[in-house]
C-alpha cells in the first residue's frame, strides 16, 4: 500500500507517511487504493476484542509494518491500564435505534486517545525503519482535546519531544489544565494569542518552511505531527467504526448487511473522514451525519457546496469544533475531485488568497448521497444536554448534545428510522461548567470554579469524577509560555 499526496506528488509507503506527516507542497497523505473486506471478513469482527480488530483494520494500510509490530503497538496502546472500560469504545444502548459510541475512556477523557496512544509507537517505528537517528520533534495546534492526548502520548517516549499550540482563550478550564501540568522531559505547551485557525495556521506555515526545516535540522530535529493530518492519526479512528458495527452485530440488533448511519460532531473533519474511509472499506454505512456548533462552515459547504472563511468566529461550549478551516476535508476534496490533485491544489489556494472555493453543483449532489448536515447552537446545545438526562439517564458533553440535537433534526426532516450511532467524543467533565449550567441554569454555576462544578455534577448525575480531573487540582502548572499568532512568533517559541 503507498499513498499519495492530495495535491499530487510521489508515493510514499505507510511509515513514510506517518514520519513526515504532511506532504510536500502542503498536501495531505492518501491511501493509494482503499482496501476492500466483504461481509464475513466484517461478521468476524464481533467475535473480536477491540485490540483485535485494530490489528485486523491496520493490517490493511501499514503494509510495511510487520504482523508482528502491529500487534505490539495495538496491545502497548489499548493496555487495559490505559483505559477505564474493558470494551476501550463501548457502544451504549438508548433506544431501540439509537446508540452512543463512549471514546472518551482513555486517558485523557476525549476519543484522540483512540489515535494518540497508538501513533508514538508508530512513529518510532517508523523512525526506526528509515533510520532516522535525529530526534522526532511533534508539532501540535490543538482546540483542546488533541494537545493534551499528544502529550500524554508522547510523554518520555526516547527520541520525540512533543510541543502543543493552543488557543489562549479558546478552551475550558479543565482542557487549558489538563496541557499545563503536564509533566516530561519533552513535552512543552505554548498558548497562541489567537483562536485554533490561528495556531493551525502557523503550524502548517512552520511544516512548509524550508528555513524552519534546516534550521530544525541543524539543531538534530527533524519535524513530525500529531495532528489529524498524520495519516497514522486517522487510520486508527477508522477501527471504532468497524468496532461499533461489530458490537451490533453480535448483540443482534442489525443483520450483517444492514446500513448503519453515523452522526459526528465534527470540527477538523478527521473524526468523520475516518467514518467514510470505513464506508470505502467496505462497512454497511447509511448516512454520515456531519454535525457542527455554531460555527457552522461544513453545515454550509455541503448545503451549497461552497466552503468560505468570511464569516464571524464564535467561541462556543464545545470547543473543539470552534474551527473555520477544517484540514482533513481536503481529503474528501481529493475524492469529490476523482482524485485530482491539481484541482485540489487550485481549491486549496483559491481558500488560503481568497478564503473561499466551490466545488460545483455536480460534486456537491455526489457527496449529498453519503453526507447530511445540521448544526447546533448555544441554546439547542444546553437544551439537547437536559432533555438526554431526562429521556435517556446519561449526561453527555457539549460536542455529543451537538451530534444528538443535529440527529434529532435530521430524523424530523428525513424520517430515516435507520439504526444510528452517535459518536461521543469526550467525556462531561471536561466542559462540567456548561454541562452543569445547562442542567441547573447558568446561575447554578456563577462564582464555581471546574472542581466545584465537577463535585456538583458527580452528585447531579451519580457519575464519579474521572480521577484524571480530580487529581489536575493539586498539580502544579509547569507551561507558562505564550506567543503570538504570526510565524515568526511561532518558530521562535519553538526554537526557544
Amino acid at each position: 500500500m503507498s499513498y499519495l499526496s492530495t495535491r499530487g506528488g510521489a508515493a510514499v509507503t505507510a511509515s513514510q507517511a506517518i514520519l513526515t506527516g504532511l506532504a510536500p507542497g502542503g498536501g495531505l497523505y492518501v491511501p493509494a487504493m482503499f482496501p476492500q473486506v466483504d461481509r464475513r471478513w466484517i461478521a468476524n469482527l464481533s467475535r473480536m476484542s477491540y485490540a483485535e480488530r485494530a490489528v485486523a483494520v491496520l493490517s490493511h494500510y501499514l503494509e510495511d509494518y510487520t504482523p508482528r509490530e502491529i500487534e505490539q503497538a495495538v496491545q502497548a496502546a489499548y493496555a487495559p491500564d490505559r483505559f477505564d472500560d474493558p470494551a476501550i469504545a463501548p457502544l451504549r444502548t438508548l433506544t431501540d435505534s439509537t446508540y452512543l459510541l463512549e471514546l472518551f475512556h482513555g486517558p485523557t477523557l476525549a476519543f484522540k486517545d483512540m489515535a494518540l496512544q497508538l501513533l508514538p509507537h508508530l512513529v518510532r517505528l517508523a523512525a526506526d525503519k528509515a533510520g532516522e537517528k535525529r530526534e522526532i520533534s511533534i508539532l501540535v495546534a490543538t482546540s483542546g482535546d488533541t494537545g493534551k492526548a499528544a502529550l500524554e502520548g508522547f510523554r518520555d517516549v526516547p527520541g520525540t519531544s512533543c510541543t502543543v499550540f493552543y488557543p489562549e482563550e479558546g478552551v475550558s478550564d479543565i482542557q487549558k489544565l489538563q496541557m499545563t501540568t503536564t509533566g516530561g522531559s519533552n513535552t512543552r505547551v505554548i498558548a497562541v494569542e489567537g483562536n485554533f485557525d490561528d495556531a493551525q495556521t502557523g503550524v502548517k506555515a512552520l511544516f512548509t518552511s524550508p528555513a524552519f526545516a534546516e534550521e530544525m535540522n541543524r539543531r538534530g530535529r527533524v519535524l513530525s505531527s500529531a495532528n489529524s493530518i498524520n495519516f497514522g492519526r486517522l487510520v486508527p479512528q477508522i477501527v471504532y467504526y468497524f468496532s461499533a458495527y461489530a458490537d451490533l452485530i453480535s448483540r443482534g440488533a442489525i443483520a450483517i448487511g444492514e446500513p448503519v448511519n453515523f452522526v459526528v460532531p465534527t470540527g477538523n473533519f478527521g473524526d468523520i473522514l475516518a467514518g467514510d474511509y470505513a464506508r470505502r472499506m467496505g462497512l454497511p454505512v447509511g448516512r454520515l451525519i456531519c454535525a457542527s456548533n455554531r460555527n457552522n462552515v461544513l453545515t454550509d459547504f455541503f448545503s451549497t457546496g461552497r466552503y468560505s472563511t468570511h464569516r464571524l468566529f464564535y467561541k462556543t461550549s464545545s470547543p473543539s469544533m470552534d474551527i473555520l478551516i477544517s484540514s482533513n476535508l481536503e481529503r474528501l476534496l481529493y475524492e469529490a475531485a476523482d482524485r485530482d490533485g491539481m484541482l485540489v491544489d487550485v481549491w486549496m489556494r483559491q481558500l488560503k488568497e481568497s478564503g473561499s472555493y466551490s466545488i460545483g453543483e455536480q460534486r456537491r449532489d455526489a457527496l449529498a448521497k453519503v453526507y447530511d448536515a445540521g448544526f447546533a447552537d448555544e441554546r439547542c446545545t444546553a437544551m439537547e444536554i437536559a432533555e438526554m438526562q431526562t429521556r435517556a439517564g446519561v449526561v453527555i458533553d457539549p460536542h455529543t448534545a451537538v451530534a444528538a440535537y443535529v440527529l434529532d433534526e435530521y430524523r424530523a426532516r428525513t424520517h430515516d428510522a435507520r439504526p444510528t450511532v452517535i459518536v461521543s467524543t469526550a467525556s462531561p467533565y471536561k466542559f462540567c461548567a456548561d454541562v452543569l449550567a445547562s442542567l441547573k441554569g447558568r446561575s447554578a454555576v456563577e462564582g464555581m470554579d471546574a472542581f466545584a462544578c465537577a463535585e456538583e455534577l458527580e452528585k447531579l448525575s451519580g457519575i464519579p469524577t474521572p480521577k484524571q480531573v480530580r487529581e489536575l487540582k493539586s498539580l502544579p502548572v509547569l507551561h507558562h509560555r505564550r506567543c503570538g499568532k504570526d510565524y515568526e512568533q511561532m518558530a521562535q517559541a519553538v526554537l526557544d
